[in-house]
């Protein structure tokens, strides 16, 4: 069993940058692949990005490529995502899941837990 906890959501300006955290419980973080996804108001959630539970393999949607980073910390049992250039559509929930599969997916069915989510809402 893993919970999940984010963390680090705001209001910040376009063109800003944001890191958020997710802080897992449980004795078998390092063997889960990580996820963000994001639902925005009137929207369904969608993926953001993936990493692997080893060598760091990630995977991103297009939408955020080249202006997040998905990372973690095995002995912090945390998973970040490091948002730059923040854009007006990245305005959603985002919630951090884990998979206990430990392979990356793309869909909500890859993923058996979930955070609560945090707001991130980006300003022009």
């Amino acid at each position: 069993q893993v919970q999940l906890v984010e963390s680090g959501g705001g209001l910040v300006q376009v063109g800003d940058s944001l890191r958020l955290s997710c802080a897992a419980s449980g004795r078998t973080f390092s063997a889960y692949a990580m996820g963000w996804f994001r639902q925005a108001p009137g929207s369904e959630r969608e993926f953001v990005a993936a990493i692997s539970r080893s060598f760091g393999i990630t995977y991103y949607a297009d939408s955020v490529k080249g202006r997040f980073t998905i990372s973690r910390d095995n002995a912090k049992k945390t998973v970040y995502l490091q948002m730059n250039t923040l854009k007006p559509e990245d305005t959603a929930v985002y919630y951090c899941a884990g998979g206990s599969k430990g392979v990356i997916g793309t869909t909500d069915r890859a993923y058996d837990y979930w955070g609560q989510g945090t707001q991130v809402t980006v300003s022009s």
